[in-house]
């Protein structure tokens, strides 16, 4: 049986010292818990390891670190100047129509009203109307299940930007 190689950006993200990978790290989720449990974790021996950490640190996030972690994401249509991951990941807002961009703005507005925080999906890969229907579908839930929903889709962005992470050479 041959084993697979270990991907060079995660012998890169194990060899980092704890400041700069909790800087790399904290680029790919604002939760401070997340952070941590992902550092305490190191090293990991395969990409699956890590991920699997992930998902196991997103599962353990109480309220306030599901908050902060939220907090790092920009509403749906209005990626974060200068913040090429939220740009790339809404990719599917970028040529979309004036009408659906002010209809995305006031479903994100009411989604906000209604649950406290940012409509949040895995946006990679979406149109601007899959996105539409998805936060009008969930605009309807209530906040427990929301909530659940949520963390899923964190811990789906997450595992792309980890993966992202790990197709880097160098810092």
């Amino acid at each position: 049986m041959t084993s697979t190689p270990t991907p060079s950006g995660l012998t890169r993200l194990n060899a980092l010292e704890e400041p700069a990978a909790r800087a790399e790290l904290h680029e790919v989720c604002a939760s401070t818990a997340w952070v941590e449990r992902l550092l305490d974790a190191r090293p990991y021996a395969t990409a699956d390891d890590l991920y699997a950490a992930s998902d196991a640190a997103m599962a353990a996030l109480m309220t306030a670190d599901l908050e902060q972690a939220m907090s790092g994401h920009p509403p749906i249509g209005r990626p974060k100047p200068g913040d090429p991951s939220s740009a790339r990941e809404q990719r599917g807002m970028a040529g979309a129509s004036a009408e659906l961009r002010a209809e995305m703005l006031e479903l994100n507005l009411a989604y906000q009203e209604k649950f406290g925080h940012v409509f949040l999906i895995c946006a990679t890969g979406r149109t601007g109307e899959q996105m539409r229907d998805a936060v009008r579908e969930r605009i309807g839930n209530p906040p427990e299940r929301e909530r659940e929903i949520v963390r899923t889709e964190l811990g789906k962005i997450n595992r792309i930007r980890l993966a992202r992470l790990l197709e880097e050479e160098t810092a």
